[in-house]
This record gives structure tokens, C-alpha cells and sequence, in this order.
């Protein structure tokens, strides 16, 4: 993997994990950083799951709103509109269209663009200590990052008014009861937890998974006729793959499916 300086990527197995890696600043997101975790997702290699999470306290704080990639101030009037069309909107996207599994553990702070980068997840996994903040109205600026799409399809339109415009931290445990995240779980407990679900993932049908991601997308935005010719083409093109030979022999020997990726 390629040496960076504000994140982790080490990949063991079939498991690419990704640690955002500026502690001192509960790993606020520089754009340098979201540069490197764009970059290390361009390298997925033959990784078949993404795990995301931070490092020490902090998931991730939001926008480090102090310094720019190379060091110098980020003016919020002059330089919000082109940080995010160059560097955390792009991430956000690049997230959302991993052709692999995505987990995000959650360890602390998810403010801002971290809630956005958290949300990611195909699954989210949160640490009971861990929380969700949208705070942008205490500074009078507008969620940005995606927040205002992914929160308002996870929680409906009222809970992601409340986050939005009442700046309110969301715990771990209300975030799961409310279907934010996919669990909350003690924090002691939480990468062991997120790194079964990844490893499990990355031995289960990697090009299926991909279509299902497509078709989830797809549902959001698209009509039951959208969806319908989506599975149908996810379909054709899984039925194609080793992988459904694989399952379809391991059904009828009644034994698990040993998969492949492929």
C-alpha cells in the first residue's frame, strides 16, 4: 500500500482497512485526508470489503476548517464552495459507488462531513460512546457532504429536520432505534465486531453484492419499472459469475458456498 500521512490503509485479506489518521484533531477531515482515502480506494486491489473507521477517540470531527491540504487557511465564505466540488463531494460519491462492501465503525465524534463519511456504510456500525451531529446551524452555514440526502432517506423528512436544524447530537443507541446505523455496540466490543462483518462480507459474493448496491441506489431515486430492469440486468450478470456456479453446486451438495469474488 501507498505511504500516507493523514490516514491508515492496510489490507489483510480480502479486507481493505482504512483508519482516518489526524488524532490530535479528532481526525477532522483536511483535504488532504479526503484526497488519501480517495486514493486508497482507487487501490482497492483484489480487496473485496472497505472497513472506515478512525483513529484514537474520534471517528471523525468534520471539515478541518484550519488548514487546507498543503497547510493554509480555508476561508469558509471564499473556499467552502470549492472544497467540497473538489475534494468531499468526490469522496462522498466515491464512497457511495464502491463496487465492494462498505463498513464504517464509528468510535466517537461523527460531526459534519465525518456524520456524511460515516453514512457511507452499507453498514454502520456505532461504539454506545459514539455520536452523530449535524452542526452546521450553530455556525449559520447548510449541511453539506450529502447529509441532507442520506439522513432524510435514513430517517425520514421530521428526524432529519431535527438533526439539521436543531444541531441535537444523536447517540449510538437512539441513531440504531431510529434505523440510522445499522447496530450500536459497546465500544470495547466495536472493531471486532465491524471486522467479522467485513470478513464476512468479503467471502460472500463480491459481483452480487455490487449489483444489490446498484439496485439499493437505484431505489431510492427510481421508479418500480427502474428497479425491476436493474435486478433483472443484476441478474443476468450474477447468474453469469463462478460464484453463482459455486452456490447453485454448494445448494445442491447442501454445504456452504465457498466464493470467490469472481
Amino acid at each position: 500500500m501507498a505511504d500516507y500521512q493523514t490516514i491508515i490503509a492496510e489490507r489483510v485479506g480480502s479486507v481493505l482497512t482504512i483508519t482516518l489518521n489526524r488524532p490530535e484533531r479528532l481526525n477532522a477531515a483536511s483535504l488532504q485526508l479526503a484526497d488519501e482515502v480517495r486514493s486508497a480506494l482507487y487501490d482497492l486491489g483484489d480487496a473485496r470489503c472497505v472497513l472506515l473507521t478512525g483513529a484514537a477517540k474520534g471517528f471523525c470531527s468534520g471539515a478541518d476548517l484550519s488548514a487546507r491540504g498543503e497547510g493554509g487557511p480555508l476561508s469558509i465564505a471564499g473556499g467552502a464552495h470549492q472544497s467540497l466540488q473538489n475534494h468531499y463531494n468526490p469522496l462522498i460519491s466515491q464512497l457511495l459507488r464502491l463496487p465492494v462492501p462498505l463498513v464504517t465503525a464509528v468510535n466517537g465524534a461523527a460531526a459534519g462531513i465525518g456524520c456524511s463519511i460515516a453514512l457511507t456504510g452499507d453498514f454502520v456500525i456505532a461504539a454506545d460512546s459514539a455520536y452523530f451531529l449535524q452542526a452546521f446551524v450553530n455556525i449559520g452555514l447548510v449541511p453539506d457532504g450529502g447529509s441532507s440526502w442520506l439522513l432524510t432517506r435514513a430517517i425520514g423528512r421530521a428526524r432529519a429536520t431535527r438533526m439539521m436544524m436543531l444541531g441535537e447530537r444523536i447517540g449510538a443507541r437512539q441513531a440504531e432505534e431510529w434505523g440510522l446505523i445499522h447496530r450500536a455496540v459497546d465500544d470495547a466490543a466495536l472493531m471486532e465486531e465491524a471486522r467479522a462483518l467485513a470478513e464476512r462480507l468479503a467471502a460472500g459474493p463480491t459481483l452480487a453484492y455490487a449489483a444489490m448496491k446498484r439496485t439499493i441506489a437505484l431505489a431510492l431515486d427510481g421508479t418500480i419499472n427502474d428497479v425491476l430492469l436493474a435486478e433483472a440486468e443484476g441478474q443476468r450478470a450474477a447468474g453469469a459469475t463462478a460464484d453463482a456456479m459455486e452456490g447453485g453446486i454448494a445448494f445442491l451438495q447442501k454445504r456452504p458456498a465457498r466464493f470467490e469474488g469472481r
